[in-house]
């Protein structure tokens, strides 16, 4: 009920904004430069474990390694050094993903298009494109059931978790109104993924908000720079990359059995 009322009232603010978002909006596209997606979307790590464990990736442009040349750069080569360290684990893992997608493009598009017949973790990365094409709390929610249930009927018994939400309120290349509209709006949508995977059996979804003042006390990194984080003022920079993939994996360690 209060995602409703927060989207009833974070839409009636932001219509009067729309000619000035849509402008801006056209702005960044220009200053913003296009890059492409990482390469190398298959990886193996071997740490001289007994056992090895399977790994996905699916999602849009972060988990698609926007920003960084070679996916064991980005998200899920940190991810996955992170749970072959943390698990005692061997680590194989793929990504399937793609630049400016949205869950209900992902269910369309990429899941029909996984090869494997099982794995050990899956992990799921979206958001930051529902929330730039403006979809409601409830066509995101939806989707994501969608998902959840293409996912589980095709891997029965393999748990899955949700990355955070992007920092979008974070993002230097945005203006201040893009930031309270799109950003709010992300919030909304994280609120909902907690409402949809809280009920689901093996889902878990990192609701840790990410910001970056709390990451750089962290790790002991510059808090007067956001520059540092983002490769091109949207995307994350392979330091960000290195931090948000270890922390999620920190995470799954703690909901995986030992």
């Amino acid at each position: 009920m209060m995602n409703k009322v927060k989207y009833f009232l974070g839409a009636i603010v932001s219509v009067p904004l729309l000619p000035f978002l849509y402008f801006q909006g056209k702005n960044i596209r220009k200053k913003v430069p296009k890059l492409p997606e990482a390469k190398e979307p298959k990886g193996f790590i071997n740490g001289g474990f007994n056992k090895t464990l399977n790994i996905l990736s699916i999602g849009e442009s972060t988990i698609a390694g926007v920003g960084v040349d070679y996916h064991k750069n980005g998200f899920t080569g940190s991810l996955s050094n992170t749970l072959s360290i943390n698990l005692k684990s061997n680590i194989n893992w793929r990504v399937y993903a793609r630049s400016g997608y949205t869950v209900a493009q992902v269910c369309k598009k990429i899941i029909p298009k996984i090869e494997e017949t099982s794995t050990d973790i899956i992990v799921i990365g979206m958001g930051g494109n529902d929330a730039f094409t403006l979809n409601s709390p409830k066509k995101w929610a939806d989707a994501i059931e969608n998902l959840i249930n293409l996912l589980q009927d095709r891997f029965p018994g393999t748990p899955l978790f949700f990355t955070n939400m992007p920092p979008i309120k974070e993002f230097p290349a945005f203006t201040k109104p893009i930031k309270f509209v799109i950003g709010n709006l992300v919030e909304i949508l994280g609120e909902r993924l907690q409402d949809v995977t809280q009920d689901r059996k093996n889902v878990f979804y990192y609701n840790e908000v990410i910001t970056l003042k709390k990451w750089s006390k962290q790790h002991s990194l510059s808090n007067n720079n956001s520059k540092i984080y983002f490769s091109d003022g949207v995307h994350p920079s392979e330091l960000t990359y290195k931090v948000w993939g270890e922390e999620m994996g920190n995470f799954i360690t703690k909901k995986i059995p030992s």
